[in-house]
């Protein structure tokens, strides 16, 4: 399930909710712009430059390449991880 499925899951419950979870996403990964290294080491793939911070139960999984982040995924946390690619 990719992030727009996800918030259009949300959506059909309620529209406002999809909203909050959208901002609160942002927010997170507006904190780990500033902190890259914060996050911890995606147990599947024990990669250092491939992290990922939890956010209620949806894992937001991003790359550091050349001091850049990169948002890879983000997948509920009982969802298997697929490739990254």
């Amino acid at each position: 399930m990719i992030f727009e499925d996800i918030i259009s899951y949300i959506s059909m419950d309620s529209e406002e909710n999809a909203r909050l979870f959208v901002s609160r996403i942002i927010d997170s990964v507006e904190t780990m712009v500033l902190f890259p290294y914060s996050g911890r080491i995606v147990p599947e793939l024990n990669n250092e430059l491939i992290k990922e911070k939890v956010f209620n139960n949806y894992r937001i999984i991003y790359r550091i390449k050349d001091n850049v982040m990169e948002v890879a995924r983000v997948l509920h946390s009982a969802r298997e991880l697929p490739e990254l690619g």
